[in-house]
């Protein structure tokens, strides 16, 4: 019973840390938007002109890597037997990405805020994953065996609802470092962050709820079955 329960605890920290990994990858690059193609109407990104291909290129590898950071999150919610090989390829795969944006934009125009947090997370969860991926953890995690219902709701719902929380307070840690004359940048994409962010709190709310209510039943179903006998 104990292991179960510790297996259970170290595969929701790894989709809850992959999720969110996910979706400060996807607004690390929805966010270097305005630096790549709209350089022109924001003076302090005026150093990045002769290298908009380069933030170019950040904006399109950045949101991918997101998109497949949601695929990888599905998938170890689910289990299976790349679901962690594929996971950890992505982790890689992001933390160069954020590592090279991050150094061009010190080089270039003194500061890599918010890249470098974005960079910091993608680095963190790798990590964790590695360290899950020992022999022993792995073992005890099975990553490769398929979660039952209840699991998949439990993880599912914890993930969306701090990913959704994240989303929802973008204006709040990305506004500081994205303001202009006392403009905050974020504002542009207030509205579909707040829907986004929203529906994703929501969606695990329920999720968590329906998790709640299911193993519920199964624990009166076995007391039931221990009075019986």
């Amino acid at each position: 019973m104990k292991a179960n329960k510790t297996r259970k605890i170290f595969r929701v920290i790894a989709i809850v840390l992959v999720g969110l990994t996910a979706a400060m990858n996807l607004l690390g690059g929805i966010g270097t938007t305005c630096a790549a193609f709209f350089t022109k109407k924001y003076p302090p990104m005026w150093a990045l002109f002769d290298y908009q291909w380069l933030y170019q290129a950040f904006v399109i590898l950045t949101v991918l890597a997101g998109m497949a950071g949601i695929w990888t999150t599905v998938s170890l919610i689910r289990g299976g037997k790349y679901a962690y090989k594929n996971t950890v390829i992505v982790l890689v795969v992001g933390s160069v990405i954020n590592l090279i944006h991050v150094i061009f934009s010190i080089l270039l125009r003194g500061s890599a805020t918010p890249a470098d947090v974005v960079l910091g997370i993608n680095v963190l969860t790798l990590l964790v994953l590695v360290y899950l991926g020992t022999p022993a953890k792995r073992k005890l995690i099975g990553f490769d065996r398929e979660a039952d219902g209840t699991a998949i709701a439990a993880a599912g719902g914890i993930s969306a609802i701090i990913t959704g929380a994240v989303v929802l307070f973008t204006p709040v840690w990305a506004g500081p470092t994205h303001t202009f004359q006392g403009k905050s940048w974020v504002d542009l994409i207030y509205v579909p962050l707040t829907l986004v962010g929203g529906a994703l709190v929501i969606a695990g709310i329920a999720l968590l709820a329906r998790a709640v209510i299911a193993e519920r039943k199964i624990q009166s179903a076995a007391v039931e079955r221990t009075s019986a006998m």
